[in-house]
């Protein structure tokens, strides 16, 4: 009777062991997920193992016992897969957009353009006035000669009937911003009226501006004036021809978009 007892001992060995050993295994094998999804740039497997690595600590069970776990990843990678795709598609629509907006901008500049050309082959202004469209604005240059007396900027009468012309034009372009610009020779200047070249350049450019803006179809507060004095030449100052050109006024309607892959780089100012 005594050995029936003992072999009814030995064949229920403690096997309280296996839990701690287990709950080890399952730890050992978290942070092995761990090291690998580390290591990985697939972002794909990154979130897998991250959420494996998280159900394992948080429920207790065994990996592979919730074969859930990979489910769910799989779900939120097709989540990530469908906000990517959303994103591109919008990012392309408005590429898409923008290239209308390019397109359509580009055809009113050149309208604009032809228009204001075919006005100064008209009234024969080719040696004082001159177009030019570039990636950044429509720049109308028109020389001093053509607007002022000498160390004046009293507006002749053939320059308020051209201000007053080229402010028609502007009118189905209210949207745009307009800057007009004065520049002068480096001749030194001191008046009564004008102590420096920078008076005198911005206070030409405001009144050429203050023309512009008498046809109440523009909107003064897409409107500015600025004076550069000297410092803008376009040609040498050294000769009379190139002091001549660097006294001018310059009305530039300036873009309001940019196609970036068409952007040039700017020249350099001509040394004096």
């Amino acid at each position: 009777m005594k050995k029936r007892k003992h072999d009814d001992h030995d064949e229920h060995i403690d096997e309280s062991w296996l839990i701690p050993y287990a709950d080890l295994l399952t730890l050992l094998l978290a942070l092995f997920i761990v090291l690998y999804a580390a290591s990985s740039t697939d972002a794909r497997k990154f979130e897998r193992m991250s959420e494996a690595f998280s159900a394992a600590f948080n429920s207790g069970a065994g990996i592979l016992d919730n074969p859930a776990i990979i489910k769910s990843g799989e779900q939120s990678q097709q989540k990530i897969d469908d906000e990517k795709k959303t994103n591109t598609d919008q990012h392309e629509d408005t590429e898409s957009n923008l290239q209308e907006l390019i397109k359509k901008e580009q055809e009113d500049l050149e309208k604009l353009k032809q228009q204001l050309d075919q006005y100064i082959k008209k009234n024969g202004l080719s040696s004082d006035l001159e177009t030019k469209l570039n990636q950044s604005q429509l720049m109308i240059t028109i020389s001093d000669n053509a607007l002022f007396a000498s160390g004046s900027d009293a507006l002749k009468s053939d320059s308020i009937e051209l201000a007053a012309a080229i402010s028609k034009m502007l009118e189905p372009y209210t949207g745009y911003e307009i800057v007009v610009s004065g520049h002068t020779d480096n001749q030194p200047i001191r008046t009564q009226s004008f102590k420096s070249n920078w008076d005198l350049s911005s206070s030409r450019a405001i009144r050429f501006m203050d023309v512009l803006l008498e046809n109440n179809k523009l909107k003064p507060e897409r409107f500015s004036a600025i004076g550069y004095g000297e410092y803008r030449p376009v040609a040498s100052n050294d000769t009379t021809a190139g002091r001549g050109k660097n006294r001018r006024v310059e009305v530039s309607i300036i873009r309001k978009y940019v196609d970036s892959s068409n952007v040039q780089q700017i020249p350099a100012t001509p040394k004096q």
